[in-house]
């Protein structure tokens, strides 16, 4: 989940999911529109033993521009018009624009597939960073990385669904959030949003990001 911070998904309840969807002949769907091309070149479902039916991609496969995707088996493809019974369209489906921006940005990617290590590895040292500066104050955070993806809260109780994220501390957060914008770092504004690391994200600036959030807490807290 990408919308109440970052909860990576528990790989035991994606095989549950995976043998109730065959036992009542229903299409496993994953979302992938956060995590498509961000946890790694091919998804979380790159990453994971459990394969889905149909996948729903965005934001990534768009490199800016307004598109969002399906993907699916054949035969179940087979099914959509003009082939098959099902109609589907929308006012800018297939639009160039958006179309070459985005074929350019994967073409991009998949050339360059060593990047994704890269960006894991400096999401997990700001991650640290952050943690490392937490614990040193007795501030309680847990952190989540998956590819290029971050998040964290200020709990001490291992999130792995909404109502354990729902019991982050955001009177922390917000103040948090306030000190690291006045030392040049923005951050989602919300505990609930998750954090992204991009090819323009520097080793200095992850260093320069956790200098920040060890003087702003150590600024809270006093």
């Amino acid at each position: 989940a990408g919308n109440m911070g970052l909860v990576p998904a528990d790989e035991e309840f994606l095989k549950e999911l995976r043998v109730l969807c065959d036992e009542h002949g229903a299409l496993l769907i994953f979302d992938e529109v956060m995590s498509g091309f961000r946890a790694s070149l091919t998804g979380y479902q790159g990453i994971g033993s459990v394969k889905p039916d149909v996948v729903t991609l965005g934001k990534v496969i768009g490199a800016g521009m307004p598109v969002g995707a399906f993907g699916t088996r054949k035969e179940i493809m087979a099914e959509l018009s003009p082939e098959g019974p099902i109609y589907q369209a929308g006012t800018l489906s297939g639009n160039p624009v958006a179309m070459a921006a985005g074929l350019t940005s994967l073409k991009k990617l998949k050339s360059n597939p060593d990047v994704y290590a890269t960006l894991e590895k400096r999401a997990l040292r700001l991650m640290e960073g952050f943690k490392e500066a937490a614990d040193a104050l007795n501030v309680p955070m847990v952190t989540n990385v998956r590819g290029s993806m971050f998040g964290f809260y200020f709990s001490d109780k291992v999130v792995k669904n909404f109502d354990d994220a729902l019991e982050n501390d955001s009177e922390l957060f917000g103040k948090f959030h306030g000190k690291m914008l006045e030392k040049g770092v923005y951050l989602a504004c919300s505990s609930y949003e998750t954090g992204f690391i991009s090819t323009a994200t520097s080793d200095e600036m992850i260093e320069e990001a956790i200098v920040a959030a060890k003087e702003s807490l150590e600024e809270i807290m006093a």
